[in-house]
């Protein structure tokens, strides 16, 4: 027996990052919130950054999804999210005092893990016992995501059910947070953390928190044989994926599409579109290895261009992004993993005025030719780009909006890049506002 009225079911897109993050997922979001009635975030924490710039104005968003921007449109945090509720109830109140209706449109699932300060700690502890040593950062962030999903995995979280029942939400806390001081006094060589401050401190907290808390996944599946359309909005990128990157300068949850289903609660079958999003080149933040990589430092060079005309820092972290060449091999690996339906491809107008630009297709390693990015990172470091070449364009793409306006130049670079990576582009972004757009196929319509 078929339950509700199939017909009348919406159309649900899913948006991640093909690259390592930063690639411009919080602008398409917004973008196509226009022809949905809900968003989701499914995977990573606050350490994720979309930076939004509507009509000339610009909002940051690290955990409260993209749609809020959007009057009427609802959001969820699912849960494979793990959500830090101080910074979750900073977050809400910076966007009501900018004049935004949060806390009736927001929707938390029970089931997402918390981050606490002992996480906090933890995660700055060792990237500090890391550099003390030699062996090198990993880059992360020093939020607390890690230890937060290292307690998930074990079965020992805290969740934000929890909060619910001050009893049980002390007894695990006394547990989770003895095992966490041992980490930070004796191996660490950190301070311990008190429990009364962080319990108290919780308490409070979900008494704010109790009126969004929500069965996400229920909600969702009611929404959708409702006929609303859902969007699922993607943190990081697939290269930062815990098991698809470039391992272990990664991010500690699932970033690629097929998460969408399991880190919100509504099954695989009701995603219908994978929208991957692509920079013109490529940047990445923190560690780890990077082919194409440029010298930002150097004026005059093309790596200082990109990093001083595309803005290059980190929408969490402040740190200059590193930048290079578009890669397309590892953006093939990327479109593979996913199963993308499309590609909207961004900042092309970071290229304007360049006299050529370059395409990594493939690589030399060890003496072979390789077509697509290695599996593991010492391999990835050892790899020699090897370039395509194409003219570059005189004219401007900034905020042109129809694909027979750009630069026959900027054309060709784009379809060339398309015949290799043998998936379509569907949107070109030409800067940072929400109507800076080329729409070739609508991925709600299409």
């Amino acid at each position: 027996m078929q339950q509700g009225n199939t017909s009348a079911r919406g159309r649900n897109v899913v948006v991640v990052g093909t690259q390592w993050g930063d690639e411009g997922k919080g602008k398409v979001v917004d973008w196509l919130t226009d022809h949905a009635q809900g968003v989701v975030r499914f995977q990573g924490g606050h350490n994720a950054g979309h930076t939004l710039v509507i009509k000339g104005v610009k909002t940051a968003l690290q955990l409260i999804p993209s749609g809020i921007m959007r009057d009427g449109v609802a959001c969820y945090i699912g849960n494979g999210v793990v959500v830090d509720p101080t910074h979750l109830l900073s977050e809400i109140e910076r966007l009501e005092k900018a004049g935004l209706e949060v806390r009736s449109r927001l929707y938390i699932s029970e089931s997402c893990p918390l981050i606490l300060p002992f996480h906090v700690a933890v995660d700055k502890a060792r990237e500090a016992l890391r550099e003390n040593s030699g062996a090198g950062k990993i880059g992360t962030t020093c939020k607390g995501i890690g230890p937060s999903y290292e307690d998930k995995v074990a079965r020992r979280a805290l969740r934000v059910q929890d909060l619910k029942h001050p009893e049980r939400f002390a007894a695990k806390l006394r547990d989770l947070l003895d095992m966490h001081n041992f980490m930070l006094q004796g191996h660490l060589k950190a301070d311990a953390l008190e429990f009364q401050p962080i319990f108290d401190q919780a308490m409070a907290m979900g008494e704010q928190l109790r009126p969004m808390m929500a069965d996400v996944g229920y909600a969702l599946h009611k929404a959708h044989l409702a006929g609303q359309n859902l969007l699922f909005e993607g943190a990081q990128g697939t290269l930062l994926d815990i098991d698809h990157g470039t391992y272990p300068y990664v991010t500690s949850s699932n970033c690629v599409a097929g998460n969408a289903a399991a880190g919100s609660g509504l099954g695989p079958q009701m995603l219908q579109y994978i929208l991957g999003i692509t920079k013109a080149y490529t940047t990445r933040v923190g560690s780890g290895p990077f082919p194409t990589e440029l010298d930002i430092n150097a004026e005059g060079t093309v790596g200082h261009h990109l990093s001083t005309v595309g803005q290059e820092r980190g929408t969490v972290t402040g740190r200059a992004r590193r930048c290079g060449w578009l890669d397309a091999a590892a953006l093939k690996r990327a479109i593979i993993i996913n199963g993308i339906s499309g590609l909207c491809i961004t900042k092309l107008d970071v290229l304007d005025g360049l006299k050529e630009i370059k395409v990594c297709t493939g690589y030399r390693l060890h003496g072979e030719d390789v077509d697509i990015l290695p599996l593991d990172a010492d391999d990835i470091a050892a790899c020699e780009p090897v370039y395509e070449t194409f003219p570059g364009w005189e004219g401007s793409t900034f905020g042109l909006t129809r694909w027979d306006d750009l630069p026959l130049n900027a054309r060709r670079y784009l379809e060339r890049v398309q015949a290799f990576i043998g998936a379509p582009i569907d949107m070109v972004s030409t800067g940072p506002d929400r109507d800076h757009t080329i729409l070739l196929r609508h991925p709600y319509q299409g």
